[in-house]
């Protein structure tokens, strides 16, 4: 029997979940596109989507599992749910911040509003977690106010304000 992973995101899409699926995978490392169902006649009558039209995606991003649903537009994303990507480097900041955002939406402070299928992502270099927990509060208050005018999150900028007397 295939373990179940306790809790899976599930992303409602009008029709790009197979799309979706197959950007997602093709941008995270360590990832692969799994099953794929079709709406059969019961269901597109239930959900109001064409027979034999794609129904679920399901992928797994570096360990995650998702899967992605073609619902119609009774629902839309939105940016209260997001997901992170936690970054090692600014090598990896700058490869997330411009796939992810390509054909979306760039916010501030390293969030993607929303990228070309409606999903917000948080680009975020893991020092920044640091920096902002220190026990010095001059120094975090000064790393919180160099992010604040930041779109994509740069960690020289960061380790500066950090390290300034």
């Amino acid at each position: 029997m295939q373990k179940i992973q306790k809790i899976t995101p599930f992303l409602w899409f009008d029709h790009q979940a197979e799309e979706a699926a197959n950007f997602y995978v093709s941008v995270f490392k360590n990832s692969k596109l799994g099953r794929i169902t079709h709406y059969d006649e019961a269901g597109a009558k239930a959900s109001e989507q064409p027979q034999g039209s794609v129904m679920t995606a399901e992928f797994q991003l570096d360990g995650q599992d998702f899967v992605a649903l073609n619902g119609g537009s009774y629902f839309k994303m939105s940016g209260a749910i997001s997901f992170v990507v936690n970054c090692e480097n600014q090598e990896e900041v700058d490869y997330f911040w411009e796939k992810l955002s390509d054909g979306g939406e760039k916010g501030v402070c390293g969030w993607i509003n929303r990228d070309k299928f409606g999903v917000t992502w948080q680009v975020t270099p893991i020092v920044l977690i640091d920096y902002l927990n220190d026990s010095d509060p001059e120094k975090a208050k000064r790393v919180m106010e160099a992010m604040l005018q930041m779109k994509k999150i740069i960690i020289a900028d960061l380790q500066k304000a950090y390290d300034q007397k």
